[in-house]
């Protein structure tokens, strides 16, 4: 049993890992060339977002149906390995469970064997068995000891592990991503923001959490649809969510501010000399920091208390030059008199969102 576990473990693990997500061809662009008007362009891949699709910096390429990026298999949860991915979730914990009941009960027989009871006190002697000198595997203190210390870690595995496939149960039942929960939260975040009475419906859920099952599940294997075009309910635009990432993206061009640099910041992920509170609320996420000189330019687009996210302008940004997008130490910079994108005098902080 705990064979047909491993293999199974494996086979979905290096599915997920060597399959891939899947990425959008090269220079793509929709078949009718009025739809461009509804897409992002990344200037990387030189071609158009698909619906559904997003830039991967780790990949460096546009992934289809993206999830997220995943350190362990070193690549992207996507439209292709997307089942795949789940499985390994799911097996991975009912085969660390099957191991936890073996590790409790071994230790318990070899303990229940090695303990004598007495008038005044309970002695354990892992040097033999009491009751059964002959074990078919020895027993010692060293073997107790590894023992314990697997079944912290089949346990530990089972929580972590078993969590992330409840997670991605809850966005697979729902025909949505990761990315795309977080998106249809800043669409709420943004209609209330603005009061413009509009009601944004997720397109791409059929309405069943069955048939939200099938899009990634299937007999086969293989997803249904080309991880370009998908399917969307009724009343829904074909790209009803991109249209509301551009506005979303507008928004955020919007509400940014302009910052200058006052200190000079290296880029590392916990600055020492930047303050004590600085140092230990670095922000938890594999985005990357920016290296700032005093005197540098960066558009804010959100923060913490101690921290900032942006992008440092450039002489050439609007030419196309390098993005320079990351977190930075909020008391490394000062807001400048001016709003970066109005270039009126700001009266007060914009909204937090």
């Amino acid at each position: 049993m705990l064979l047909n576990w491993t293999v199974m473990i494996l086979y979905n693990y290096f599915s997920a890992m060597f399959v891939g997500p899947g990425y959008v061809p090269l220079g793509w662009t929709p078949e009718k060339s009025q739809d461009c008007m509804y897409l992002q362009y990344c200037k990387v891949c030189q071609s158009y977002k698909a619906p559904r699709s997003h830039h991967c910096r780790k990949c460096n390429r546009c992934v289809m149906k993206m999830d997220h990026h995943c350190p362990w298999i070193n690549n992207c949860c996507g439209y292709q390995n997307h089942a795949s991915f789940t499985l390994f979730l799911l097996l991975a914990p009912l085969g660390c469970i099957h191991a936890s009941f073996i590790f409790v009960m071994t230790m318990y027989t070899q303990l229940y064997n090695r303990i004598s009871f007495g008038w005044s006190s309970v002695k354990i002697d892992m040097s033999a068995a009491k009751r059964d000198p002959r074990p078919i595997i020895p027993f010692g203190l060293s073997a107790f000891a590894a023992s314990l210390f697997a079944l912290g870690l089949a346990l530990g595995t089972t929580i972590a592990v078993g969590m992330l496939f409840i997670i991605q149960m809850k966005v697979i039942l729902t025909n949505k991503t990761s990315i795309e929960s977080w998106i249809e939260e800043k669409a709420k975040d943004r209609i209330q923001y603005y009061q413009t009475g509009e009601t944004f419906i997720f397109p791409y859920d059929m309405g069943s959490k069955w048939k939200n099952f099938k899009q990634v599940f299937t007999w086969s294997g293989i997803p249904e649809g080309d991880g370009l075009d998908w399917p969307v309910r009724d009343g829904c635009h074909q790209y009803s969510l991109t249209i509301e990432q551009l506005k979303q993206k507008a928004d955020k061009r919007v509400r940014s501010v302009r910052y200058r640099a006052i200190e000079d910041y290296s880029g590392v992920c916990c600055p020492v000399t930047k303050g004590i509170k600085t140092f230990f609320t670095t922000p938890c996420t594999e985005e990357p920091r920016i290296a700032l000189s005093k005197g540098d330019l960066i558009l804010a687009t959100r923060g913490l208390k101690h921290w900032m996210y942006g992008e440092k302008i450039h002489d050439s940004a609007a030419d196309g030059g390098i993005r320079e997008r990351g977190w930075f130490p909020r008391k490394c910079v000062e807001k400048c008199q001016y709003d970066s994108e109005t270039d009126q005098p700001v009266d007060g902080e914009k909204k937090n969102r």
